[in-house]
């Protein structure tokens, strides 16, 4: 059976009780960085929606009061989607439009806009099944809603969706940009562990968030290739405790970098109402902070970090068309038939427990794409047709085979994923830099 894996989030550790002292917007080191302070006197986030496709999103969280929509539940229709049985959602809409409480809650970047919670995940484990058409309806419905930006906060491999899966999520989201939307999804959590692709972030036009701890360094865990489009701040991150955690939390994940990615757009987006989401996406892709090193898109951080006060303080970025998506137009397909240029038939995915490396040249980043990504292989040019056939039918093997192994070796995937709790303030994980943006280019200290 096929189920979405909503494991894009990592809870690192509780606040301890000594550090009441330090207010949580203290801890969100993130916002200065970003110089969120200035940003707010420019933008917001006011008139904007955010679709948070996710479990739910709760209503009467503190942070969130008067900011949640009606939404909809598309796994349990008689249940209401601004319930949250395990926290990742509301955890996800907190960190774009949480209120603050006053320096004591969770202060979203975008601290205006609005909150569209979708369901798609179940409260029951048999409800949490077969998600993947639940996500498809919910993208549907955020496309014919109000909601500027959908946010997803999730992804499934590439071996537990179905190829009819894949073609009509592609469709959806198709619609979507269509209707002028801007859809972001997270890159995933297995870069040191498979680097397993996943959807919705390999879908063709959907923005792959990465992540990248404090020193703007990309994180160990956070899943690479040739479809991540942008990164944010996903590691030490203050979240609510989820699953009836009392407190706050230390989390790191793509979830919340995703999250982060998507408040960044509803800046830019409520200083300009009038662009599509193709326009605000391509601002964003021409004022990230770009790597220091390799190809420009990386594999790890795509075209840079989010910064939107480049936007909105400095007045920089061409909106350019407003019915071309950037991504689409940037990753152009080899097979147009395939219906997803961005994931024909995924290859096996490689079983190296390593970060990922740096790349030293240009001809051996692309020589590692060809054997990485999953979501975007395609066969290549050879001379002879008799070594087509036989490449072809040696992939296909793989493939099977890795797909028939991964369905036997995946236990029965709960609706909400378990955590682990350390004490706040535990050292962060170690990472691996295989690319960086320089902390000096968001800015002077605010």
């Amino acid at each position: 059976m096929t189920s979405l894996l909503a494991s894009m989030l990592v809870v690192g550790g509780v606040m301890a009780p000594s550090a009441a002292a330090e207010t949580m917007r203290d801890r969100e080191w993130y916002l200065d960085r970003m110089q969120a302070e200035r940003v707010w006197k420019v933008s917001t986030g006011k008139g904007i929606t955010v679709a948070v496709v996710d479990g739910g999103v709760n209503a009467s969280a503190p942070e969130l009061k008067g900011k949640v929509l009606k939404g909809k539940n598309f796994v349990e229709p008689d249940k209401d989607a601004r319930q949250d049985p395990d926290g990742h959602g509301t955890a996800m809409a907190m960190l774009v439009a949480g209120n603050g409480l006053n320096g004591q809650g969770i202060k979203g970047l975008s601290p205006d806009a609005r909150i569209l919670p979708l369901t798609v995940f179940g409260s029951t484990k048999e409800a949490g099944t077969n998600n993947v058409p639940a996500l498809i309806k919910s993208i549907r419905y955020a496309a014919d809603s109000d909601a500027q930006i959908i946010s997803m906060s999730l992804g499934t491999p590439y071996y537990q969706v179905t190829a009819t899966q894949r073609s009509q999520l592609q469709k959806a989201i198709d619609y979507a940009i269509s209707r002028g939307k801007l859809l972001f999804a997270a890159s995933g959590n297995s870069g040191d562990e498979g680097n397993d692709v996943t959807y919705p972030s390999v879908s063709n036009g959907v923005a792959a968030v990465g992540a990248v701890d404090d020193t703007f360094t990309v994180t160990k865990f956070s899943s690479y290739g040739p479809h991540v489009a942008l990164a944010a701040a996903g590691d030490d991150i203050p979240i609510r405790c989820m699953n009836n955690k009392p407190g706050y939390c230390k989390s790191r994940g793509t979830s919340q970098a995703t999250a982060i990615t998507s408040a960044s757009a509803a800046l830019i987006w409520a200083k300009h109402p009038k662009w599509t989401g193709n326009q605000v996406l391509r601002v964003m892709m021409q004022t990230a902070a770009k790597p220091t090193e390799g190809k420009i898109p990386s594999r790890y951080i795509g075209y840079g970090t989010v910064r939107p006060r480049i936007n909105l303080l400095d007045g920089k970025g061409d909106p350019g068309p407003a019915d071309v998506n950037p991504l689409v137009k940037a990753n152009k397909p080899d097979d147009s038939s395939s219906g997803d240029s961005k994931s024909p038939a995924p290859s096996a995915p490689s079983k190296s427990k390593s970060a990922a490396p740096a790349d030293s040249s240009a001809g051996a980043a692309d020589k590692a794409v060809g054997k990485k990504s999953k979501g975007s292989g395609v066969i290549p040019w050879v001379i002879a047709g008799v070594a087509v056939v036989v490449v072809a039918a040696l992939a296909l093997f793989v493939v099977l085979r890795r797909r028939k192994a991964g369905a036997q070796s995946l236990p029965p995937q709960p609706s909400a994923p378990p955590f682990a709790y350390t004490p706040y303030g535990a050292p962060p994980p170690p990472t691996t830099p295989p690319h960086q943006t320089p902390p000096n280019s968001f800015g002077p200290p605010p």
